[in-house]
């Protein structure tokens, strides 16, 4: 079974980038973690020097794994 490639915005939900990023071996999540960190630092070099950000009220999403 061949599958497609898509280029329409619609179809790229959380839960498929989710499910593209488990698809990758610990090596290239770490690859693309660096990869990441590079493009970030790159375009803002001073990032690292900002001091923590205050969260804003209603601005926090808690995130836990499903039970089951």
């Amino acid at each position: 079974m061949f599958e497609t490639i898509s280029h329409d915005m619609e179809e790229e939900t959380p839960e498929s980038k989710a499910q593209w990023f488990q698809s990758l071996s610990l090596s290239e999540r770490m690859d693309m973690l660096c990869f990441f960190t590079d493009l970030v630092l790159e375009n803002n070099p001073m990032i690292a020097e900002r001091k923590s950000d205050q969260p804003f009220a209603g601005r926090i999403r808690v995130l836990s794994k499903a039970q089951g």
